[in-house]
């Protein structure tokens, strides 16, 4: 396996992004959905980058890249249509230890981007090693398909719990049981089904008073 699978924390990080055309706005828009503070330097960009660096959710440099833009960045993803730039943005970030990922280019990034799909808190990842992006895509259709939204509502059902134990002192290691048989005994499929009323007596069975599926989703 060459590539280490890890999921990054990029909240409040520096991120540049060089290029504004559909590749870069898409990079952008995960980048901005994952809390970091974007810059995008490109000549040219799509109308909704100049919409969200009108409203102050990105930084925009209307010029072309720079190798100081790398300066105080926590990754660079570069999306241009320059085959040089992109390898010498690559060339850039490997002096600076940087992580890089350069679109459509696996050869020249110290990471890959997967295929994802998103229910919430649930994240899938696809990756080919950059082998088949047509065979991740298509994977990544057929898990949409299989995790619905109520995957979403089980991990913030799940969230709530947690919080709700750890406030009255429970270990955390004694909830390991507690949620797999929450799990076991069909939580997912009410939760899908949207039966509240046995949601709520198997929430009463398994952690006892003071759990419902209603107070639980407030919180």
């Amino acid at each position: 396996m060459r590539y280490y699978p890890v999921s990054l924390d990029v909240k409040n990080r520096k991120c540049l992004v060089v290029g504004g055309g559909g590749v870069g706005t898409r990079k952008v828009m995960t980048l901005l959905d994952c809390g970091a503070k974007v810059t995008v330097v490109s000549l040219d960009v799509r109308e909704n980058l100049l919409e969200l660096a009108y409203s102050g959710l990105l930084i925009l440099e209307k010029r072309h890249y720079r190798e100081t833009d790398l300066a105080g960045m926590f990754l660079v993803i570069g999306t241009t249509d320059d085959e040089e730039l992109n390898r010498q943005i690559s060339k850039d970030a490997e002096k600076l230890n940087m992580l890089c990922n350069i679109a459509d280019r696996p050869e020249v990034c110290n990471f890959i981007l997967p295929s994802i799909v998103n229910r919430g808190d649930l994240t899938i990842s696809i990756s080919t090693s950059g082998k088949s992006p047509a065979l991740a895509k298509r994977l990544r259709i057929e898990l949409e398909e299989q995790f619905g939204n109520e995957y979403a509502e089980l991990l913030r059902l799940m969230g709530a719990i947690r919080k709700k134990l750890l406030s009255q002192k429970h270990e955390p290691e004694a909830h390991k049981q507690l949620f797999e048989q929450l799990i076991r005994r069909g939580l997912l499929d009410m939760i899908r089904g949207i039966r509240k009323d046995e949601i709520d007596s198997l929430l009463f069975e398994v952690l006892g008073e003071g759990f419902r599926f209603d107070d639980l989703m407030r919180t």
